[in-house]
């Protein structure tokens, strides 16, 4: 972990309560921030609120008793809405306020968010997460940063706090790029645990000894090692829904339509994700996609 600059600033606003940015409040709480916490659906601040947090009523409110809030929500429109809206951040926040946004949206979209607030001399740079649940709670999260030198190196501590590999990846957006090929890359992966799994379930093999050989060589990955399991028993209990799995390869393969490339494997995955989802399998964890491949070799 990196030493903390002089002038930490220590009132932390937290908004988006979901799956991981619970476990991200709390590790801030636990890490000594004063943070103040809003959600977009009530309840789910229980926690958080327990080990020392505060609420706010509104965006607004949080943002006027904050100098870094850190967003976590599902996808662009809400991101604009927690910042933009009646009752917005943009309405609480202070010159010199900076906004870690964790959320997973369009590179697009943040140059557009960041630039509508540099006139109010309110900064930002674009953090997403990669780790799951599990990342979240145990703060060993991978944060693909993007964003000015001197608003990144700000944003270290908070971020220190929330994940174990920081990484200043470019400028403004650049943070975003990365976890669309995160997303891409975990597509293929998925696919390919799914795919080896099943053919030593339809071979008889003992597939605990299977991934225990696996897991030593050239076809281990973070994959394999936590949701090979999963797939094995064909139960998917939440991780990184799969829905937002779909949303974030949404967001890749517009990017590679933007740059004319082709991806063919994320492609194969997203049309995997829709059906899944329409059979109301949204919410399983990712690795469900397995149930895509499972279904078709007649297990």
């Amino acid at each position: 972990m990196s030493p903390e600059p002089v002038n930490v600033s220590r009132r932390v606003g937290f908004i988006g309560l979901g799956t991981m940015g619970a476990f991200m409040a709390a590790n801030l709480v636990r890490a000594g921030f004063e943070v103040t916490v809003w959600n977009r659906s009530p309840g789910r601040d229980a926690e958080v609120l327990a080990l020392g947090a505060t609420r706010a009523t509104t965006p607004a409110e949080l943002g006027a008793t904050s100098d870094i809030v850190v967003i976590c929500v599902t996808d662009s429109p809400q991101v604009q809405e927690v910042v933009f809206s009646d009752g917005g951040l943009v309405h609480g926040l202070q010159p010199g306020s900076l906004i870690i946004d964790c959320s997973s949206i369009s590179p697009l979209s943040t140059r557009d968010f960041a630039r509508r607030l540099a006139s109010r001399h309110v900064h930002w740079v674009d953090a997403p997460v990669s780790g799951g649940s599990e990342g979240a709670q145990r703060a060993t999260l991978s944060i693909m940063v993007g964003g000015d030198d001197i608003d990144v190196e700000r944003a270290q501590p908070v971020l220190h706090a929330m994940g174990s590999i920081i990484t200043h990846v470019g400028a403004l957006g650049a943070g975003q790029w990365v976890k669309a090929i995160n997303q891409v890359i975990l597509a293929g992966t998925y696919l390919g645990v799914a795919e080896g799994i099943t053919l030593g379930i339809k071979a008889g093999l003992d597939m605990d000894r299977v991934v225990a050989a696996l897991s030593g060589g050239a076809a281990s990955s973070w994959v394999l090692e936590n949701r090979s399991g999963r797939m094995i028993d064909n139960d998917y209990p939440l991780g990184f829904k799969i829905s937002l799995h779909r949303k974030d390869l949404g967001i890749a393969l517009a990017l590679a339509q933007q740059t004319h490339s082709e991806l063919p494997v994320a492609t194969m995955a997203a049309h995997f994700e829709d059906e899944l989802i329409a059979h109301g399998h949204g919410d399983d964890d990712t690795s469900a996609l397995a149930r895509s491949i499972r279904q078709r070799s007649g297990l």
